[in-house]
């Protein structure tokens, strides 16, 4: 077998569930395929009523053309993961399915314009919901559930509020900057138990609802020279849960960032 043969089946055997995949053109089906192609079984999970409420939208069938497209690996449920009742019956199904979870990728995210004269209490408590406290208890439930003696891997997608403002978008960026500290210290709480935590941040993505105009701008500053693709998160995440990235943990990975991806290589080994 090449060395590329050798990558592309470094997770055969392994199942992993996926959150927020429910358009064809989203980070998450990039993901899902992604694993799937490196021999993974995979579980999806969408929300229609969200996408549906967004300028990006979502094509009737969407969540149903992305499964059939994982075949056999592939497996999935609708759910609001704003509901914390909801986790539970999703890793049941989840295990029902494959049997077990091997890997954890949050994915899933809120999203609503709103500076500080148009935020609101449930305008927080819907970003909340989903963003940090639904990753949080994933993440829980994940552990929970690991079978006895094996490790385990959780990445989670952040959005970089860390590194640069984001007026206009104040609920969403305090939400999502939660997930950089949960990544931190949970990895130093599941270091023993052998199960790695890191988070991907990929800067600007192509998943279709970019402008040509603000795609352009966005291009001109980034150090590329271009933004991000979906496949290009989706193969970071199949390497942050390979084997080889045992000893990587704790790691919040910007994508934009100059040798970012060739500082991850080396770490792995």
């Amino acid at each position: 077998m090449t060395s590329r043969g050798r990558d592309r089946a470094d997770l055969a055997g392994k199942v992993a569930l996926v959150t927020g995949v429910s358009r064809r053109a989203g980070i998450g089906a990039a993901i899902a395929k992604e694993l799937v192609g490196a021999g993974a079984a995979v579980f999806i999970t969408y929300f229609r009523e969200y996408d549906q409420r967004q300028k990006w939208g979502i094509e009737p069938g969407e969540p149903e053309f992305i499964l059939r497209g994982l075949g056999t690996q592939g497996g999935g449920m609708e759910v609001d993961l704003g509901d914390p009742s909801a986790v539970a019956g999703l890793f049941d199904q989840a295990i029902s399915h494959f049997g077990r979870v091997d890997m954890l990728v949050n994915n899933a995210a809120h999203w609503e314009s709103g500076g500080i004269l148009e935020v609101s209490a449930p305008q927080l408590d819907r970003h909340y919901a989903v963003n940090l406290r639904a990753a949080v208890l994933l993440c829980s439930e994940f552990v929970r559930r690991r079978s006895s003696g094996r490790g385990g891997r959780i990445v989670n997608i952040t959005s970089g509020q860390l590194q640069g403002p984001m007026p206009g978008e104040l609920a969403y960026a305090v939400t999502k900057a939660g997930l950089d500290a949960l990544t931190l210290s949970l990895a130093a709480e599941l270091m023993a138990l052998g199960v790695t935590v890191n988070a991907i941040d990929p800067g600007p993505t192509d998943t279709g609802w970019i402008s040509d105009e603000l795609k352009a701008s966005l291009a001109a500053a980034a150090p590329a020279g271009r933004i991000a693709t979906p496949r290009e998160v989706a193969v970071v995440v199949r390497r942050l849960l390979a084997d080889t990235a045992a000893r990587v943990t704790g790691r919040v990975i910007r994508l934009q960032s100059a040798g970012a991806l060739e500082e991850l290589a080396n770490e792995a080994g």
